[in-house]
């Protein structure tokens, strides 16, 4: 074993705060309640308070720069100095209006917006936020770099610097934190046909070369420098150029770790522990098969540093497997270990000191940010001075780990039983596509490129206090129904005066898409306090999947159905898919992940059954999540995908031909899994399309989908109001590539966490933008056939 002493460090923490702080403090901001000096010391304090708690726990240094009021890529676009030129941005703004008008848009008539002014921007109306998407597998979304033959960079924002000083001056030892500059491009979309942005690189480096200068004239001891994208299949130009960037980085760097995470290094792995830098990071619950060879690899003069907490899950470290794995690498590596969780803990909640109300076998089980921090000071203490030093935590985890294993609430017979007598006809509809889009047109009637939502309407303050008042059982169960069924009367007079044609009941007694299924089926377990950072000030709090799941009662049926009483247009029922559920959890990991899926697919499906029988004739099935599980590694794909497209099938396939299956997927590429999407065989497909301009939808036509696809016209996560002119251009583009008869209309998203008047003013003009579009196809018909 190595004479050094093994220490301990994290990627990253929470953003948030033990009580979602920063989460009220942003979106005080942005009503215009406090100024941008308050929120700055809202942001002061909270960094603050994270870094006492990483040395409280003993961490041998506190991580700054992973600190963000929006998204750490955006954090980069500013520091990098490559803000886009389309928001006319003219350099007297504030860095931090700037930055708030890329994350969420420019709304014109900023007076009446909640949108942060860009009083500079040249746009006629307005500007769209940048592009969103999920960062790797996981369920938190980052703003994305455009980039074009245009982009310049230069180092151009100093809140990281000053950060630094505030830890510095604390009296912190300091690790600083950067995205990659290979990662920073590779996460980034070229803005212009035929540009490549790996021809950027050049003139990227000396920039980080400035930046890591800067850092080491303050002090800073070491800097970790993020490149997930090893963890990927890199083309050669990719990966031959990590070796001559970082030779450049280093040369004014202070010591660098050079860190991936969420993924096997592979063919990577070689390259990567030979790189020019002082120390690599590794993950090693992701890959724990590769840590001999990082071992093997890696020079003994660098630091070794392995993620051996798991970074993305909630489960207490089994600390002996964990000692497993670590006292043959202590032996084996003769330079510096260091140990961490396997990536930033971000995507933790903060802490279960708040989980009071726990069930205290399942809490018992549970390890959150804080906890998390513990276990490596647990771990620590066993490598530097034996086991004798954390008895008492040691057997604490011990009985723990083995009461979850043993416990008669996880496995149960039953839900074993039903996934054994799976048949192979399960997951196939009665008859083809063809057959059920005849049937369905004839019994909904709907016009052509009928107009729909996705499913949410705004959570008003009033909903949210109704429900919370429910809970805490100062509301019956009766009047708290009544207020539910008021906002959902609410909703349908509302969509009828629009003029949607078919319409939803608004999900007001809905805390989350995914929490409010976990509430009603076997087998989860939820926290009071376990949010995590989704996007911006958006968070979520996942349920928690310890055991087998089934459904004991229906859910959503007595809601859909009172909806449907008050109109006698279509009303569509709005369930959440066996993906989307298992992707938006906090998942077991005692059996493979796709028996869990199964199992929740043949719960979905039981309620989708049930609502046919209400008399409920189009039921949306929701799987926003179905590419976020894609492996990172193309060659794991097609296990993924056939285990993942048959839970949806499983799910969709107990209804007759008349019942029309929608499904929804958001902010995710899916150009190259494309025929898995259609393996899906929903009826009606609806995706995110307005950030990108339709750039999506353009793979859908080339592969000739077969099915009815809704692309979204407008982008539900901005407050900016589109104009009709914008959603006719976006119609048009969709009408050149998918037969108008298989088009539907609607936003990108639900919209719940939108105001009314936003809401209203946004579907106001979809719906006039359809009546614009069709009529125009019309009019071009009836030339067409008067020419004949």
């Amino acid at each position: 074993m190595s004479a050094r002493p093994t220490l301990s460090h994290t990627l990253g923490f929470p953003r948030m705060g033990a009580h979602r702080e920063l989460k009220f403090a942003l979106e005080q901001h942005w009503k215009g309640d406090i100024d941008a000096a308050a929120l700055e010391v809202a942001g002061a304090d909270l960094r603050a308070r994270h870094w006492a708690v990483q040395r409280e726990a003993g961490l041998d240094f506190v991580t700054v720069g992973d600190f963000a009021f929006y998204d750490h890529v955006a954090n980069h676009i500013q520091l990098l100095g490559c803000e886009p030129a389309r928001f006319g941005f003219h350099g007297d703004e504030s860095a931090l209006s700037r930055y708030f008008s890329m994350a969420r848009g420019v709304q014109v008539d900023a007076a009446h917006s909640h949108a942060p002014a860009c009083k500079h921007s040249r746009s006629s109306e307005g500007e769209p936020a940048l592009e969103m998407t999920k960062w790797f597998d996981t369920n938190y979304h980052y703003l994305v770099p455009e980039f074009s033959s245009a982009t310049r960079f230069k180092l151009a924002e100093n809140r990281l610097f000053g950060e630094m000083d505030e830890a510095l001056q604390a009296g912190h030892p300091v690790k600083a934190v950067l995205l990659g500059p290979l990662s920073f491009l590779w996460l980034g979309k070229e803005k212009e046909a035929g540009f490549d942005r790996f021809s950027l690189l050049e003139q990227l480096l000396p920039v980080y070369e400035q930046i890591l200068g800067r850092l080491k004239a303050q002090g800073v001891q070491w800097v970790q420098i993020d490149e997930p994208i090893l963890g990927l299949d890199l083309s050669g130009p990719w990966r031959h150029a990590f070796e001559k960037a970082y030779w450049q980085l280093s040369r004014r760097a202070p010591p660098i770790l050079l860190a991936t995470y969420f993924s096997p290094l592979q063919e990577n792995l070689r390259m990567a522990c030979q790189l020019p830098v002082a120390g690599l990071h590794v993950d090693a619950v992701r890959a724990p098969e590769e840590l001999l060879g990082v071992a093997d690899w890696l020079p003994s003069y660098k630091v070794l540093s392995v993620g051996i907490v798991d970074g993305r899950n909630i489960w207490r470290t089994d600390l002996d497997a964990a000692l497993g794995r670590l006292r043959p690498i202590a032996e084996k590596h003769q330079g510096a270990l260091w140990i961490a969780p396997s990536c930033s803990l971000l995507h933790a909640p903060y802490s279960l000191q708040a989980e009071t109300a726990q069930n205290p076998e399942i809490k018992s089980w549970l390890a959150f940010a804080v906890e998390k921090l513990g276990e490596l000071k647990t771990l620590k203490a066993v490598l530097n001075d034996g086991e004798a030093s954390v008895q008492a935590e040691l057997e604490g985890a011990r009985v723990a780990c083995a009461a979850r294993r043993t416990s008669p609430r996880v496995h149960r017979a039953d839900v074993a039983l039903r996934l054994a007598r799976t048949t192979a006809d399960d997951d196939h509809r009665l008859s083809g596509f063809a057959r059920r889009q005849a049937v369905q047109a004839a019994c909904l009637g709907l016009p052509l490129m009928p107009t729909t939502t996705i499913g949410s309407f705004p959570q008003t303050a009033e909903i949210r206090a109704a429900r919370a008042a429910f809970k805490r059982g100062q509301l019956d169960e009766a009047a708290y129904r009544g207020k539910m069924q008021a906002e959902i009367a609410l909703a349908v007079r509302k969509q009828t005066a629009i003029g949607l044609d078919v319409l939803v009941h608004g999900e007001a007694e809905r805390n989350d898409m995914v929490e409010y299924f976990g509430e009603q089926l076997d087998g989860f377990a939820f926290t009071a306090n376990g949010w995590v950072q989704s996007y911006g000030s958006r968070c979520v709090k996942p349920p928690v999947i310890y055991g087998d799941v089934s459904r004991p009662a229906p859910m959503t049926v007595e809601w859909t159905t009172y909806a449907q009483s008050l109109t006698e247009l279509p009303m569509k029922g709005m369930l959440t898919g066996p993906i989307t559920i298992l992707q938006w959890s906090f998942v077991r990991d005692d059996q493979p992940r796709s028996i869990t899926t199964q199992q929740i697919a043949w719960a979905i499906r039981d309620e989708v059954v049930d609502l046919e029988r209400a008399g409920i004739g189009i039921i949306q099935i929701d799987e926003p999540a179905i590419r976020e599980g894609l492996p990172l590694r193309r060659a794991d794909w097609k296990a993924y995908l056939a285990w993942a497209t048959r839970a949806f099938r499983i799910s969709a396939s107990g209804v007759a031909d008349r019942t029309q299956i929608h499904t929804h997927m958001c902010y995710s590429e899916f150009n190259d899994i494309l025929p898995e999407i259609a393996a899906m065989d929903a009826d009606v497909i609806t995706i995110e399309t307005s950030r990108s301009g339709m750039e999506l939808l353009r793979g859908f036509g080339d592969f000739k989908y077969p099915n009815e696809i809704g692309p979204g016209v407008y982008d539900i996560h901005s407050p900016r109001v589109p104009a009709v002119s914008e959603m006719v251009t976006l119609l048009k583009k969709a009408a050149s590539v998918i037969p108008a008869r298989n088009l539907w209309i609607n936003p990108d998203c639900g919209l719940k966490t939108r105001g009314w008047p936003e809401t209203e003013a946004a579907l106001v003009n979809m719906v006039e933008a359809a009546r614009r579009v069709r009529q125009e196809i019309a009019t071009a018909s009836s030339e067409r056939l008067a020419t004949v």
